[in-house]
């Protein structure tokens, strides 16, 4: 009776868990991982956008278009004439604005410099925008918070 035991406890399959990521946040999240081995990696967005009174104020200093940088790489770019309508930001991937998507490797927040230039080069905006693991962080680009860009 032992061997019969002993033999078929051998042969039947592992009742473990494989290791993986069990963070539900991480994107290689793995739902069938027993325990964590450390692997997880993460991405956040964020979505840039101005209303109307923006967009006019961008136009009115004669500046057609604007091109976001993040980290200084160049991650996307809108004419100054395309502004968000409703009161409160859009979400992620809404057409005729910037998303961007950053992986965050093994971090769940990290932050980064970003920067919003005119067709010229004149930096209109710039500072530090967090991004947060499985969130969409919305950046609202206002005039009254524009860089002092006087000449």
């Amino acid at each position: 009776m032992a061997v019969l035991l002993t033999t078929a406890t051998m042969l039947s399959p592992s009742c473990t868990k494989p290791k993986g990521c069990t963070d539900p946040d991480a994107k290689n999240y793995d739902t069938s991982a027993g325990k964590d081995d450390g692997s997880c990696t993460y991405e956040g967005k964020v979505i840039f956008w101005y209303g109307e009174s923006t967009s006019i104020a961008l136009l009115n200093d004669r500046v057609n278009s604007l091109t976001y940088h993040i980290d200084g790489i160049i991650v996307g770019s809108t004419a100054a004439s395309v502004y968000w309508l409703g009161s409160t930001g859009p979400e992620c991937g809404q057409e005729g604005l910037v998303t961007h998507t950053k992986n965050l490797g093994s971090d769940k927040n990290k932050s980064y410099s970003f920067s919003v230039k005119s067709e010229t080069g004149e930096e209109y905006w710039n500072g530090s925008i967090s991004f947060s693991a499985k969130t969409c962080t919305t950046m609202e680009l206002s005039w009254a918070s524009k860089m002092n860009t006087e000449k």
